[in-house]
């Protein structure tokens, strides 16, 4: 039988991280309006036509790949 103490730690953390997370997402979200440069980087794709309108942001996703791999690899040491 598994070992229940270590999948309750895990789900432990892995809520902590959706918390910071949504926390993050949240101050993302009311910056977003102040600070330009938050998802508007010259690598997203913008897409719009008419009433239709594509928004994916890439290089924003890549920034914030970077920059959480290199966050979770400090704390990893």
């Amino acid at each position: 039988m598994p070992e229940l103490g270590g999948l309750g730690k895990l789900l432990i953390g892995f809520g902590v991280v959706m918390i910071v997370l949504g926390g993050i997402f949240l101050l993302l979200g009311n910056l977003s309006g102040k600070v330009p440069w938050i998802g508007r980087l010259p690598g997203d794709i913008y897409i719009q036509r008419g009433n239709w309108s594509f928004y994916f942001p890439l290089a924003t996703s890549i920034l914030l790949s970077i920059i959480l791999t290199l966050i979770f690899s400090l704390f990893r040491r």
